[in-house]
This record gives structure tokens, sequence and C-alpha cells, in this order.
């Protein structure tokens, strides 16, 4: 018998695996003969919200996919290879027992888990009466619609949102509603984000990490860390707590819970003090040369200044932009342009000025680095020792620690600030990423290989304009913030009156809502509150669309099954490697699942014939990016030929041409980006960047373009008025910066303005910070159902709690124990850990809650608003970020 190389590969992988599993498994579970199988690879893309985005091979044995493996073949061999257990083991889920199979509608109460399987068409129809139904009586802004971050995926949720444009439904995005937006980055540099890809990690020669626990929730980019460190770089990690990342770090500076502001501003003190600052960036880059007006605390502006008038007229800005003041230490008070950060001025930065307005008066005015000068006066070594310094440690070494990191920090370049998700939840964590900003500006280390400031929490950036295929025939999206359908109290609230006037919700509430790729009844921030939305009737309609049956579908009316990522095309990016990838269906969609496209075309098949918009009933064929296939469909329907197969494939060949949209329509960035390249293999976008590097600010420093880069899928205009200086901002001259004493970074204490100002009993009651942390186990709340990922974990949630903790409480390690405040309770075991803060108890997110005794980790939690964070809102980039951390806890043993 003549066998050649890759025949034999064949046949020893199948004898392999028949070896391993028997062949009693393949006869059980196919049906099929030992040498009837046929063995194929495909090539995919593991997608949870987890920022790797890994490419995996599927090895497929007769339809079904025995193994997944790394696909190794990122053409830097530096990324190579990516992926983990989560990844491996996800057949758990695409085979496991709560895969759904058929469409589901409700006949118990709502959260009970009482369904009848249904047809197709009967679940679509029962939808789409519905909503229609909610449509005429409450307005299409009453159908609410939430998507998991875009990066995941780019076909199938940019379908849920072409459906959503088409109607002129609300979108929740779900970047807040997984509590990942960092508010920081919005109002200081205006952008949604900008991050380092985790290769230029290695280029760094100072890596200070906040709150950022690297080694376990980024396992694919973690060594990058540890090769900068074999390269000489120093890593510091400042975190109340240890972690595995701060056991890789040279040093591990352990701080108080939510006291990285005074600890930031500590080292901007001594920066400053010691002229450390780097000058000519801060002159040229930031706003620390403009003037600011004693009397209104605004920055004083040309057109205000009886000498600049008319000069001020003169100038053609945009108008997102103003023309504010400078004291040119030459030539006196003089505009500057925001369109370019070409200077012709040497701008003072230091002193106070007396200057003439038009209409006479003669006002003291200040440059912005003056005020700040002043400002961190506060944040002595000593006065923040105080703040920062954990029980039982000394003082006096924190006061030289603060001195000699700051030394570091100014010197050693480049350097790279890491900001963590579980230190920017918090109702402060603006705060503290404008202060740890101004460590990176003040040294110059921006724009530059291996310097930067970085935060990571999912795939959530959407890397170029993807509006040709999100949008239908050109209707807008119209977007809600989903703190604001949780807090209806801020919303009726004097301090949303005044400061958030313009924030758009629907008038008659959310009555509908559909929800896709994630669990908001137990993995967001107040699923509490949407129960009891569902529960008290408010929401009229819950409808889901996923592959498996999650303890939110159990709270739906309508379980749609959609398929998994080794069943359909999609299109990925992320925000930790710059690469565009191809997912590719490995396998057939189990049973009755159905690819999402295919999903949402039908029920905007169903929702214009009961919809009165003759547009959209002539244009309906058109929802596919290829009409074609939508009436290719139809015809089938018509004479009989359809089934689930060729409905199957008219929907993935419409996901390929939706890709291929998506490419055409996207600009510069992906220019040369083609299926046919995407098929092959994983391709760059075009960066404008030496070697197409992710630098963040790259063009901004190198090229002298204005702040800000434009933030995808958004215009131009609408941030870059959140930095009207066209520099990066330090100073926020909105008037509730200012009424909140906040126009420069300051610290404030957590809980004072948030729990102990709504029960000021909670600073007596609970003494404890409840943290609720990512896991190694799972991606948010993916994966609490996969048995491999349960087994290393002894089917077990766990409460961390330090030696001390618990000894105040008698508990034990092992214990039952159970957290709780005035809202309500989560059980889990005791681990002891002495790399705890004693006054931390943590607890990690992400457990369903039928593996938590009916509990929800979530139902401690508050959805506190900072009216900070939605001064201007923009879906996805300035709007109020989840503060999960901000809860006070206490804990009790529980007598089994």
């Amino acid at each position: 018998m003549k066998v050649s190389r890759r025949d034999f590969i064949k046949l020893s992988a199948a004898t392999a695996f028949a070896s391993g599993l028997g062949l009693g498994y393949f006869q059980k579970s196919r049906g099929v003969q030992q040498n009837a199988g046929e063995i194929k690879t495909v090539r995919s893309v593991c997608s949870p919200n987890c920022t790797g985005a890994c490419g995996f091979d599927a090895l497929v044995y007769n339809g079904r996919i025995e193994t997944l493996t790394q696909a190794a073949d990122y053409p830097e061999p530096e990324y190579n290879p990516r992926g983990c257990l989560r990844g491996q083991s996800m057949m758990n889920l695409i085979y496991g027992p709560d895969r759904l199979k058929r469409p589901l509608i409700r006949v118990g109460k709502r959260g009970e888990g009482k369904f009848k399987a249904v047809s197709w068409d009967e679940a679509l129809d029962y939808v789409a009466d519905r909503l229609a139904d909610i449509m005429k009586r409450h307005g299409p802004e009453s159908v609410a619609i939430s998507i998991q971050v875009p990066g995941t995926g780019y076909v199938h949720k940019g379908a849920m949102m072409r459906l959503a444009s088409m109607f002129g439904w609300s979108a929740l995005h779900g970047y807040t509603m997984n509590g990942d937006l960092p508010a920081f980055w919005s109002q200081t540099f205006g952008v949604q984000t900008e991050e380092f890809e985790s290769l230029e990690w290695t280029n760094s020669k100072y890596i200070a990490i906040f709150g950022s626990n690297i080694m376990v929730t980024r396992l694919p980019d973690a060594k990058f860390v540890n090769i900068a460190a074999e390269r000489g770089a120093k890593v510091v990690v400042v975190d109340p707590n240890f972690s595995p990342t701060a056991a890789k770090a040279d040093e591990w500076v352990q701080i108080n819970p939510s006291t990285d502001s005074a600890f930031a501003l500590a080292i901007a003190r001594e920066i400053i003090e010691n002229r450390l600052y780097d000058e000519e960036f801060i002159k040229t880059y930031t706003d620390m040369p403009l003037l600011v007006r004693m009397d209104t605390q605004k920055r004083l502006m040309a057109k205000e200044v009886k000498e600049l008038e008319e000069i001020a007229g003169k100038l053609n800005v945009p108008e997102y932009r103003d023309v504010f003041v400078v004291y040119d230490v030459n030539e006196g008070f003089k505009p500057v342009n925001p369109e370019t950060l070409e200077r012709d001025f040497e701008p003072a930065i230091e002193g106070e000025f007396e200057v003439e307005l038009v209409d006479g008066k003669r006002v003291k005015v200040k440059p912005v680095f003056q005020l700040l000068k002043e400002e961190v006066q506060k944040y002595t070594p000593e006065k923040v020792a105080e703040i920062i310094t954990p029980p039982n440690r000394n003082k006096g070494e924190y006061v030289d620690m603060i001195k000699r990191l700051a030394f570091e920090m100014a010197t050693v370049k480049p350097l790279h600030i890491i900001y963590g998700a579980s230190n920017y939840q918090w109702y402060h964590g603006d705060l503290k990423g404008r202060a740890l900003a101004l460590i990176v500006a003040l040294t110059g280390n921006l724009g530059k290989s291996g310097a930067g400031i970085s935060t990571y929490a999912g795939q959530f950036k959407i890397r170029w304009p993807l509006g040709a295929w999100w949008s239908f025939k050109g209707r807008k999206n119209k977007w809600v913030t989903y703190l604001l359908w949780m807090n209806k109290e801020y919303r009726q609230s004097e301090e949303f009156k005044k400061y958030n006037r313009e924030t758009p919700y629907p008038k008659n509430d959310v009555k509908a809502f559909l929800f896709g790729w994630n669990n908001p009844f137990d993995q967001h921030n107040m699923a509490n509150r949407m129960i009891e939305y569902a529960e008290n009737g408010d929401l009229e309609l819950i409808v889901a669309i996923d592959f498996q049956m999650t303890t939110s579908c159990k709270w739906a009316d309508v379980v749609l099954p959609g398929v998994a990522w080794y069943e359909k095309y999609e299109l990925t990016a992320t925000i930790l490697h710059p690469y565009v990838q191809l997912q590719q269906p490995a396998i057939e969609p189990l049973f009755e699942c159905m690819p999402e496209i295919w999903i949402f075309k039908e029920l905007a098949k169903r929702l214009v014939q009961k919809w009165n918009d003759e547009e959209l009933k002539s244009s309906i064929s058109e929802f596919y990016p290829d009409p074609e296939l939508f009436d290719e469909e139809e015809r089938a329907r018509k004479d009989g030929t359809w089934s689930f197969r060729l409905a199957r494939n008219i929907a993935h060949k419409a996901s390929l041409k939706a890709v291929e949209l998506m490419l055409k329509t996207g600009g510069e960035l992906v220019e040369g980006i083609t299926l046919e390249k995407l098929l092959k293999g994983p391709v760059r976008l075009n960066l404008p960047t030496p070697n197409k590097r992710q630098i963040p600010f790259w063009e901004q420093i190198n090229l002298k373009k204005p702040f800000p880069p434009q933030s995808y899928p958004v215009p131009l205009q609408k941030t870059a008025r959140f930095v009207k200086s066209g520099r990066i901002e330090f100073y926020k001259e909105e008037d509730v910066f200012i009424d909140l004493g906040e126009t420069l970074p300051v610290h404030k204490d957590p809980f004072v303005d948030t729990e102990y100002r709504l029960n000021p009993e909670a600073k007596r009651k609970y003494r404890y910070f409840y943290i609720t942390r990512n896991a190694l186990y799972r991606v948010h709340s993916t994966h609490s159902n996969n048995i491999t990922m349960l087994e290393l974990q002894d089917f077990r949630p766990r409460v961390w709690l330090h030696p001390i903790t618990a000894k105040e409480n008698g508990i034990a390690e092992g214990d039952l124990v159970e957290v709780y405040n005035d809202r309500g309770r989560v059980y889990g075991y005791a681990v002891l850990d002495e790399g705890l803060h004693p006054s931390v108890i943590i607890f990690e997110q992400g457990w369903w809650s039928r593996y938590l005794r009916g509990t929800s980790y979530n139902s401690l939690t508050f959805p506190w608003i900072k009216p900070t964070h939605i001064v201007y809102f923009v879906p996805g980039i300035w709007e109020p970020t989840t503060a999960w951390n901000e809860v006070a806890c206490a804990v009790r043993k529980v007598e089994v």
C-alpha cells in the first residue's frame, strides 16, 4: 500500500483518537464505522471578550471537532503561539449539555427555565408580533438591543446593529455593560482608548502596572512582560493585593485600596519639584501652557482678550475647537491654533499675569502648569504616605519609596504604565487615570516605541469604519447608556438634570430587550436590577440569542439558538495585536442552530410587514449585503426546496459578502486587505507607524497632528470637542469639573461620595472592600459551565480574604461564607491569603448563579453614575463606566 506523508499523518491522528477515546465513543457519538471518517483542519479564531483573538486550528473528524490547537501562523514569530486552556477546551461548550437545539418559547414564570420547543417560523413570528405591538404603543426606541463588544465579531454583531438602525431601536454598548470603559481617556486625550500592541511591551525599559493582573487575564501576551524583564526592563506592580503578576515583578508596592491617584500625584509632585519633567514636550503637546482665568476658572479664550479679538476672528477653526491663549515670553499674550501642534511661540508655564478683556475688565490668569504645580503641593510624600500605606507597614519606608520611584519613572525611558480595569472600575476611576496619565505626559513618554499608558479590557475597539454594514441605508443607530437604564433614580435626580440634559433616553423607557453573545442577567453589573425589571413587568419582552442555555436565557420569553464561533464566518480584531482575522466554520451548525445574520434577517423580513415604512418594505432584500442571496432563499421557500443546510450556506455567503463590504469601505487602515488574503491567515492593519506597529499617538507626537486621533466609528468632530485645544488636556473646564473641584487631577477617598452618602451607617456596618476580579478560568461568564474549567476549581466558588480578616469574623480555611451588604449576598468557600490587603474581600466574577446557591455576586453592587463620566454622551467612548468595585461589604461564616 502506498501511503503519502500527508495520508500517514491523517491515519496516525485517527488512530490516536481511536486509542485515546475508544472506538465506542466514535460509534456512539456519530454512528459511523472506524474507517469511514474524514479528517480536516480548519483555521479559525477564538473570540470571547478576552482581548486575545487567538488563531486556532480545529481538527475535525467526521464533522466533529476533536481538538483545538494554536494556529501559530502569525507573520511575526513573537506572536506564536497564542491561546489558553479555555480556548482549547471550547468543545465542552459546543458539545456540552447546555447547548441549545431548537427555538424556545417560555411557558413557565420568567427565570423558572420552563420552555417549549417550537419551529423557527413560530418563534420568529411570535417575536415580530410582540415587537411590532411594543413599537406601536411605546415607540421604536423602547426596543433596546445589546451586543457583546464589537471586536469579537464585526459581521453578526453588525447584523444586529443593522436591524436596530432599520427600525430606530435603542442600542446599549457592550463596553459599558461590561464596566470596562476607562473614562479618563476621553477626558484627557479625547479618545475611546489607545493601547500598545503587546509586542511593544518588550521595547519598554520601565513597566509600571497599576491594578492589572496580566499573568492571569492576558495569558497569550503575558510572556512579553517577561521578555521585557529579560531585556533589562524594570517591572513594578502597584496593587493592594499580591498577584501572579506581582510575583513576576521586580517590585511589588502594596497600597491601600483605591488610593492610586494620591500615589500618582505624589510621583508627579516629585517630578515637578525636581525639574525632572520634559519641558519641551509639555509645552508642545499638552494644555499646560494655556492660560486659565482666576475669576471664572475657565480657560482664557482669544476672542475675550482685547488685543487678540481681531486676530482670533480671522482664525478659521472648526466649531468643535476653541482658540485659547498663552503668554509668550517674547511677544506677550498670543492665540494658539488648535489645528496644529507646530509651535510658533515660547510660552511661559509658570507665573501669574493680568490681561485686559474686550469689555475693559482686567483679570488674573495662570498657566495650567502653574495651577498644577500649586495643586500637587498637597501631595507631599509624607502626606501621601499617610493615605496609601497599609496597616502594619512603615510609613517612613513609603516616603522614601515614593521619592525613589518618581526619580526612576522620570529618568528610565521608555516608561510604560499599564492601568487595569480593577483599578478604574471605581466611582473616581477617572481621577486615577488622569493622575497616572500625568506621569507619562510630564516625562514625555508618549508617541514613542515602548512609551505610553495602556488599558486592556475586552475586544471592544472598532478598528476602522464599519458603517456600510452596521447601518441600513444610512439610518443612524440610537444609543442609550446602560447605567441610565439600570439607575432610574439618577435619571430623576437634580444632578442629572443639571449636567446631562442632552443625554438621550427613551421617552417611555425600555420595554423590550434583545441581547446576544452575553449573559446580562448574570454577568453584568446590576443584573439584579435587570431581574427586577423582568419580574415586575417593566420589560414586556425579552429575547435571547445564544448557542447555549445561559442563566440569562432562562429569563427570556423567547430563546433563539445562534451558533458558536467554529460554526460561522466572522471578521475579528482586537487591541492586543493589530491583526485582522477571519473565523471560518469548522463544522456545520448543530441541531437547528442558525447563524445570527440569518436570525436578524428573518426578524427584519417579518417586521417590515407589520411596520408602516414603505422604504423598508421595498428594500428588505438589501438586508443581506447581496440582495440576490435574500431572494435566493425566498425562491427556495416558494418552490419547496428550502432546508437548514441551504439557508446556512446562504447565510455563510452573506457573511463573506459583509466581510468584503467592510474591507472595501474601510479606508486606509484596511486598504489592500482582501478576503482572499484573510482566508490564508491573519493580516496586519495598515497603521501609519514604523513597521505598522501599534504605538498610541504616534502621529500626534511625530507628525504634529492635533489631538485626538479618531475613535471609530464616531466622526472626529464628535470626539475632538472633548479636547477643544487640540492638545492633551489635564485641565477640564466644564461646569461639573469646576463644581466638584476636579478641574485638575486630585485624589478623593472611596465610598465617601457613594456608599456613605447613600447610607451613613454603611461605614460602620460594612468595613471591607468587595472586589470582583477577573478569573483564570472564565472570560467574564463564558466558560462558567466548561467542565474542564470547573474541575480545575473543584466546582467551588471561592472567597479570598486575609487571615486577619478571617480571624476577626471567626472564619477558617475552607468554610462556607457569605459576603453581604444591604443590597444582596453571595456564597463561596474561604481561601486565606496573606498577600491580600486586610480590608479587601475578593470574589471572582463570572460564576453563574446556579453554582452560587441561587445568589449573585452582582447583587451587592450599585449602578453609581458620576456626572463627570457623562458630560458628553458618545456611546462606548464618553459615558458612565460601571463602578464594579465601589462596594462596601461584610462577611460571615455560614452555619450549614
